[in-house]
């Protein structure tokens, strides 16, 4: 069985950095689009950053190129979210998913459960 399960959320002041992870456990994200999505209060759920299945290319959001970095551990099976120079705009609850089309879309097959990021003072 498929599964994600992201950590590493919690409270940083603003301009401070936080790494996000997702473990993927059931396949191996080598062979899968896999993507950071985020849903801030009272905001539509919105895609952050992709790295797409056939390539490995990547992509990233304009509200957070330049701050944020997409990886992948293969040996880990794990997922990361490196995000520096934090805003509180980037508050929200952050999902990892996965899907086996070619790229990232709003409707990916898996997710995960969220990890909570709140940027305050």
């Amino acid at each position: 069985q498929l599964q994600l399960a992201e950590s590493g959320g919690g409270l940083v002041q603003p301009g401070r950095s936080l790494r996000l992870s997702c473990a993927a456990s059931g396949f191996s994200l080598d062979y899968y689009s896999i993507g950071w999505f985020r849903q801030a209060p009272g905001k539509e759920r919105e895609g952050v950053s992709c790295i797409s299945n056939g390539g490995g290319s990547t992509n990233y959001a304009d509200s957070v190129k330049g701050r944020f970095t997409i990886s992948r551990d293969s040996a880990k099976n794990t997922l990361y979210l490196q995000m520096n120079s934090l805003k509180p705009e980037d508050t929200a609850v952050y999902y990892c998913a996965a899907d086996g089309r070619p790229t990232c879309y709003s409707d990916m097959d898996d997710w995960g459960e969220g990890t909570l990021v709140t940027v305050s003072s």
